[in-house]
């Protein structure tokens, strides 16, 4: 098994960088930057209009890291893109920290759910492909359908739910459950957006 990408936490040499990820951040910035982060990684910087900004931007992603960027991504809205790329990560955090857990839970899910089993994948997508799916959206470097990665992912999340409900007892696997059937939902929703061309 591959080890799990570690992004990197150097030291900020741009005092602009500080600035836009910093404390203190102004809203506006704050906004403006995870959007237009979650659209290049997206997007691989095609979307972009100037090509110099593009640069900028794919330059901080390989300086700050994925680890920062998500904190700037976690305060938008769950249908919008860089919510949709949070809940990705969050989901490919949850399966790299426990790949077994993660297996179990949605072996125990596929009698529930055949129909979300067919779209997550012929063949019940292990933790490692989930994560590396995960990882090339968020990376940038995904050359597929993004509506059908979110379509997937959403899919993953509704089987293992419903695992988990059905193979862990107590109030807090019930609430756990609950949480990963909105996240569910709203990737759903979010590759809708995405194939409307509303996704931003």
């Amino acid at each position: 098994m591959n080890e799990p990408h570690k992004p990197r936490r150097p030291s900020f040499r741009d005092p602009a960088a500080m600035e836009a990820l910093g404390e203190g951040i102004d809203p506006i910035a704050e906004l403006h930057a995870a959007h237009e982060t979650a659209a290049v990684l997206v997007h691989t910087g095609r979307a972009a209009h100037d090509p110099a900004v593009t640069a900028r931007l794919v330059a901080l992603v390989d300086e700050v890291g994925l680890d920062t960027l998500a904190e700037v991504w976690a305060s938008r809205p769950a249908r919008s893109l860089p919510g949709a790329l949070w809940r990705l990560y969050l989901l490919r955090e949850w399966v790299t920290g426990d790949p077994d857990g993660a297996a179990r839970e949605y072996a125990a899910g596929v009698r529930f759910t055949e129909p979300n089993h067919a779209v997550a994948g012929a063949e019940p997508p292990g933790p490692q492909e989930v994560r590396r799916v995960a990882d090339e959206i968020l990376r940038g470097v995904f050359d597929g359908d993004v509506a059908v990665a979110l379509e997937r992912a959403s899919a993953f999340c509704h089987v293992v739910s419903s695992g988990r409900a059905d193979i862990t007892e107590g109030t807090r696997a019930v609430l756990q459950a609950g949480r990963l059937q909105t996240m569910a939902n709203d990737l759903a929703a979010s590759a809708r957006l995405w194939r409307a061309g509303e996704l931003e």
